[in-house]
């Protein structure tokens, strides 16, 4: 035996032993015997098959992830942590993954968050649903920015922060004006009002924040909800807006691209995310590519939730 391993090649011996060990699940002193080789030689074969390509390891599972590009995007954005799921091939939609990938990171957050504070949208209601009864015991919550509907369509930015506390086990205290006014004095005048500013001091002194990020198209729940037209997203994107951070439209740099829209904007500045312990950013699907490029890469989270996809992306345009 023992000459039977020394004519063979490394690579092909890394071949044997990866089948005798996955294949006919043998230990590595068995695989030692019978390839006669040492077990400690038969461990270096297996990493070095590993390393080459020889062995390919996936996980199946609809709640598996992507380590490996989790740690590149750390590594490469400076994030204190990320997470990456692999796209759906179970027949549910990507955000509803992502979103369900970020209920189950909330759940594992340590230390446990006080105060959360929250924006609104269609992917935090996902996150919020996603949230099982007794996630956490007495999170309270705390609504980041203003979200009120201004058509004849329901806002859920209330719900989403309600739900979120509740399933907690704690209590929400809510913004309930309009994410957007007409003039700045207004904006002024209302936050000056000491319920209101009560409720923006306890947003900004929140210990984790969860957050997503909305295209700047006519999609837009901004959109949806009146506060803007298709043709005011429009100046926005030729002004170089690529979406918007908790109502605030950004460029690639992830600077506010119209001052004045932003005067006007009420809630959470985007100031408080960076300099945030723990800010949360949950983005996914090729439209959002753009904006996750400027949350990541102008420090607007310390925690990543996103699709394989969008984690590629991200890592390809940070090599050019």
């Amino acid at each position: 035996m023992a000459a039977r391993g020394a004519t063979m090649s490394d690579e092909l011996l890394s071949v044997r032993a990866a089948e005798l060990y996955y294949d006919d699940v043998k230990t590595q002193d068995e695989i030692g015997a019978l390839l006669g080789i040492t077990r400690w030689k038969v461990g270096r074969l297996l990493a070095q098959a590993r390393e080459s390509g020889i062995i390919r390891i996936e996980i199946v599972h609809p709640r598996a992830r992507r380590l490996s590009l989790e740690h590149e995007l750390m590594a490469r954005f400076g994030l204190r942590d990320a997470v990456v799921v692999p796209v759906p091939s179970d027949g549910s939609t990507l955000q509803a993954r992502v979103a369900e990938a970020a209920a189950d990171y909330l759940q594992a957050l340590r230390p446990v968050p006080r105060t959360l504070g929250v924006s609104w949208g269609r992917t935090l209601d996902e996150i919020a649903e996603r949230l099982p009864n007794g996630w956490s015991r007495g999170v309270d919550v705390v609504q980041i920015n203003g979200g009120v509907s201004l058509n004849t369509r329901s806002s859920t930015a209330a719900a989403t922060a309600v739900t979120i506390a509740r399933k907690g086990g704690g209590q929400a205290t809510l913004l309930p004006i309009p994410a957007i006014l007409e003039r700045r004095e207004t904006r002024l005048a209302i936050e000056a009002d000491r319920a209101v500013a009560g409720v923006l001091e306890l947003a900004a002194e929140a210990s984790a924040y969860l957050y997503s990020a909305g295209v700047a198209d006519e999609s837009s729940v901004l959109v949806d909800s009146g506060y803007l037209s298709p043709d005011d997203v429009a100046e926005l994107v030729r002004k170089g807006a690529v979406g918007d951070v908790v109502g605030r439209y950004i460029d690639a740099n992830g600077a506010i691209v119209d001052p004045d829209l932003d005067e006007r904007t009420v809630g959470l500045g985007l100031d408080a995310l960076r300099t945030a312990a723990t800010s949360i950013a949950v983005v996914s699907g090729r439209a959002k590519h753009q904006v996750a490029r400027a949350i990541v890469g102008s420090a607007l989270c310390t925690v990543f939730v996103t699709d394989e996809q969008t984690a590629a992306a991200l890592l390809e345009e940070k090599k050019s």
